[in-house]
């Protein structure tokens, strides 16, 4: 079930998304498209700036404007300013940017505050585009309440343990097949110093609703805990909300990675490409830069689903996704970009292009079924597909949910709430308090969100 909250409204929000953004804007620390909105043959696009998109920013001009004749205006920044730009622009409905990168977090709620634009009609029409293609997890994840779709997906993933064989083999060690969290710390413990400066495991602390509370949640859910239950009441003082997030807070301080208080993702990136680490619990997009030809560890992955406990599977689901403004001035012209942008067409030219390694996968049936791309990634393609297809937004855990979301509970506060919580157990992970201390500051910050959502 999907809810809006009662406190925040439609123009709350807006109100909000603005505010936020002032700062950044009078400090003009956001470059590209301008202050003029789309018109002609025209087209603005607001995105994050990952490796991906600057790769599809390269070759839009030579292959999609030389087609289409359609220009295209890029606005290119970082994940946090980015999610504020595009919350400001869309709440607003100011019409500057015809489409974003849109997260499936963000499209079912901007969806219910009708600042997109459905894609079902344009899906329909475009028959080259192969609608039924794209893995049904992603097509069901950026579908609103009204069962249309709002977005578009450019690449997705799950998550699962990446680890190093060779130093498995080394030590005697055998990776289980479906390994459970004890299974892991027990393997972390026994890895930890297997290499001078070695660490057993990478698990993210870095503060940040996306950064450890992504992953810290999905270990949650499995060992039976929930940010809030059916009814909206807070269970973050629950003893399997505690336990999970003392096992978290304990894998990490004793077997984890130096510095983990303020390592996220690409700071465990770069302890596995480096050797840093045995272990690592994380994205399966990984896997790509992992394999990478020039990568140090490329051959010595192997890979396993995302570790359990009281549930069959825990990997989460995560899409970078485009979304197209209600406000948009060239509807037409925004969705042949997000088609050609999200199609087979364009993960083919970045195969031929760049290297079957940088395709933006995760998305598309199709891709699995290449065999140039199966070859490629061959090491974690069938793991990642397997991770995706088996992901569940609408039930991760043991108990029922009042909102989707594996790695997030999908309503518009969270972002604010993930963030503080996410604070106190870095905290706890830096040794600056307990895991009771956090998680009772946490629980009274839930109980606020609850007070508006009870009784719905």
């Amino acid at each position: 079930m999907r809810t809006q909250s009662r406190r925040r409204p439609r123009a709350t929000l807006a109100m909000a998304a603005a505010g936020t953004l002032l700062a950044p804007l009078l400090s003009g620390c956001w470059v590209g498209a301008g202050g003029a909105g789309s018109g002609g043959d025209a087209i603005n696009v607001l995105m994050v700036n990952n490796p991906q998109m600057v790769e599809l920013q390269k070759l839009t001009a030579g292959h999609f404007t030389k087609e289409t004749g359609i220009k295209v205006n890029f606005t290119v920044l970082p994940e946090n300013d980015v999610r504020d730009k595009i919350s400001q622009d869309f709440a607003n409905q100011a019409g500057q940017y015809d489409v974003a990168t849109l997260s499936n977090y963000e499209i079912p709620i901007y969806a219910r505050n009708e600042w997109l634009r459905e894609m079902d009609s344009y899906a329909a029409k475009d028959t080259a585009y192969d609608e039924q293609d794209v893995l049904k997890p992603m097509r069901e994840s950026l579908t609103g309440d009204d069962g249309k779709l709002y977005g578009q997906p450019f690449y997705g993933e799950s998550s699962f343990l990446m680890y190093r064989k060779d130093i498995f083999e080394k030590e005697g060690l055998t990776m289980p097949e479906h390994p459970t969290w004890q299974q892991v710390a027990d393997l972390a413990a026994k890895t930890d110093g297997a290499e001078s400066g070695m660490k057993g495991i990478c698990l993210r602390g870095l503060p940040g609703w996306g950064e450890v509370m992504a992953p810290l949640t999905t270990v949650v859910n499995t060992f039976g805990g929930t940010w809030f239950d059916k009814d909206w009441k807070a269970r973050l003082d629950s003893p399997e909300f505690g336990e999970a997030v003392k096992f978290y807070v304990d894998l990490v301080r004793e077997h984890g990675e130096s510095g983990a208080p303020q390592a996220g993702f690409a700071e465990c990136l770069n302890n596995m490409t480096q050797g840093k680490v045995a272990m690592w619990y994380d994205a399966t997009s990984a896997a790509g830069s992992l394999e990478a030809a020039n990568s140090p560890v490329k051959g010595k992955l192997g890979y396993a689903p995302a570790p359990v406990e009281k549930t069959e599977s825990a990997g989460w689901l995560y899409t970078w996704a485009w979304g197209i403004q209600k406000a948009s001035r060239n509807p037409d012209k925004a969705w042949k970009f997000v088609s050609w942008a999200s199609s087979k067409e364009y993960e083919q030219l970045v195969g031929d292009t760049i290297g079957w390694s940088n395709v933006p996968a995760g998305k598309r049936a199709s891709t699995y079924e290449n065999p140039a791309y199966r070859q490629e990634a061959a090491a974690f393609q069938e793991m990642t597909k397997e991770a995706i297809e088996g992901a569940r937004p609408t039930d991760p855990g043991v108990q029922p949910r009042p909102a989707p979301g594996i790695q997030f509970v999908g309503i518009p506060e969270f972002t604010d709430l993930g963030t503080k919580v996410s604070q106190e157990i870095s905290a706890a992970i830096a040794g600056r308090q307990s895991v009771e201390a956090a998680l009772k500051k946490s629980q009274a910050l839930a109980e606020e969100i609850a007070e508006e959502y009870e009784g719905r």
